[in-house]
């Protein structure tokens, strides 16, 4: 697809990086019906409707999460040869497609078990489901969440913290509320009824959005990172006022075009230190291939400690109602502890999205991790008002760190020319970590009768990352002159 079709975004009136900023927030959050938070809501409907156990169906998603992550390390590919624009809307139908499948999963179970004449539909059941699940979070919360947080890295360097953390408030109060609204749709129409009509809303709202507003980068659309100004070959002049949509006086200073290729700038008639205020020096010097990043202890410590996140918080999110329940708080008691989790989560990202600019980031990671361990901790006495309260800002803390780390740091650390291929295998990482949490925890709850030691378990798994974190640097410190 053509970037300057159906118009040229370097004919719109501001930085199209801003319009990428939204488009990108709008992506994320059609993802949700393939993240745990769109799926938990639907957890005792889909108990009741097919017979599976809470075990039994956790496993279920065990597998299903587990075969899609390792699938994304191949979407990741796809991303960087094909583009964003044909990759997000093609796992918008994949998801849509997908909604409509699992909203008549028990339907099928029941053709299949009497068309085999079949004495249990439990099996017919766990691999249906299963098999639903795959494509679930391969599209929803791999492909089209990968999609746009690599998009939004793509299209800004100084102020790629910022937007991140602005990007942010709107995620996390879309994620905190999502149970809320999806429970509401549930109570009008029906667990069925919700995901046929939210299989619509992200088949021809998200394909829509994807094929008229998303560009996988700004030098394609002849523009820079940051709205930065263009710079002729081998010359200190900007290009004309009238091409810029500018005038003289708010020009910028001009900045290489491709991080990877400063190096064959070095000649350039108009050293960096000669330029004029502001001028900020790009903050990768190289660009990582995917093999070169997988050797660095920065690329795994940054994923394992949000692989941590995905494990934990999936797992509580996973069986948040039935958690709250063993607490004695009611359902509606228990989906409303999203809400003030959310305010934190809000602030706590804009917050780490400005300091991310400023920071290294590996101690914003650290925080993270004690934030959550508290967390989790807490959430094994929810029966307990003060804890309640801790818990809710520690897990609303780390998840605002989550939200603008993820997109902040690959781009940080390793450049942007491979930026697809190595986001793959981060988040084939948090994928399996995510399908090992709502196991790993309903696991506990049934040999134990109680998610007491799981939780424990779960809180003591991020401060074991606190070391390899405080251990790794930033990798384009080796490269920087």
């Amino acid at each position: 697809m053509q970037p300057n079709y159906p118009f040229r975004p370097q004919r719109v009136s501001l930085f199209y990086g801003w319009i990428i900023v939204i488009v990108t927030t709008i992506g994320i959050l059609m993802s949700i019906p393939g993240q745990t938070a769109g799926v938990s809501v639907f957890t005792d409907p889909l108990l009741e409707a097919t017979g599976l156990s809470r075990l039994h169906l956790s496993n279920a998603y065990l597998v299903g999460t587990l075969t899609s992550g390792l699938l994304l390390p191949f979407g990741g590919v796809l991303i960087d040869r094909l583009g964003a624009r044909i990759v997000v809307i093609g796992a918008s139908v994949w998801l849509a497609l997908t909604l409509v499948y699992l909203s008549w999963c028990d339907r099928l179970v029941a053709m299949i078990v009497n068309l085999l004449n079949l004495e249990s539909s439990l099996t017919v059941a766990f691999v249906l489901l299963a098999i639903g699940f795959v494509n679930l979070r391969f599209s929803g919360q791999g492909m089209l969440t990968m999609v746009s947080r690599t998009t939004l890295g793509k299209w800004f360097d100084r102020k790629r913290g910022r937007v991140s953390g602005t990007a942010g408030i709107f995620i996390s109060f879309g994620f905190s509320g999502a149970p809320l609204l999806l429970s509401l749709l549930i109570d009008t129409f029906g667990w069925r009824g919700a995901w046929l009509c939210l299989s619509v809303v992200v088949g021809f709202g998200m394909t829509a959005i994807g094929w008229l507003f998303y560009r996988d980068n700004p030098e394609e659309c002849g523009l820079q990172m940051d709205g930065e100004i263009l710079q002729f070959e081998g010359s200190a002049t900007t290009e004309p006022p009238e091409q810029q949509g500018g005038t003289p006086e708010n020009f910028e200073a001009p900045r290489v075009a491709d991080p990877g290729q400063r190096s064959s700038n070095s000649n350039s008639s108009t050293p960096a230190s000669s330029l004029p205020e502001p001028f900020h020096p790009i903050s990768t010097t190289r660009d990582f291939t995917r093999a070169e990043a997988l050797r660095t202890l920065a690329f795994w410590a940054v994923t394992l400690a949000l692989a941590s996140q995905a494990l934990t918080i999936t797992g509580i999110t996973f069986h948040i109602v039935d958690i709250g329940t063993s607490a004695g708080l009611t359902r509606t008691q228990t989906v409303a502890l999203f809400l003030p989790i959310a305010i934190f989560s809000t602030l706590t990202g804009y917050l780490i999205g400005i300091l991310s600019d400023r920071a290294k980031l590996k101690f914003l990671f650290l925080g993270m991790m004690v934030v959550e361990a508290l967390g989790i901790v807490s959430m094994a006495h929810l029966d307990s008002s003060v804890m309640r309260i801790v818990a809710i800002a520690g897990l609303g803390m780390s998840g605002g760190c989550f939200g603008t780390l993820s997109t902040v740091s690959m781009p940080r650390y390793f450049g942007r020319r491979h930026l697809g291929a190595i986001a793959g295998v981060q988040m084939m990482s948090l994928v399996i970590a995510s399908a090992i949490g709502p196991s790993l925890l309903a696991l506990f709850r049934q040999v134990f009768d109680s998610y007491q030691l799981g939780l424990y378990l779960c809180a003591a798994i991020p401060l074991t990352i606190i070391l390899p974190l405080w251990l790794s640097g930033n990798p384009q410190d080796s490269y920087s002159s």
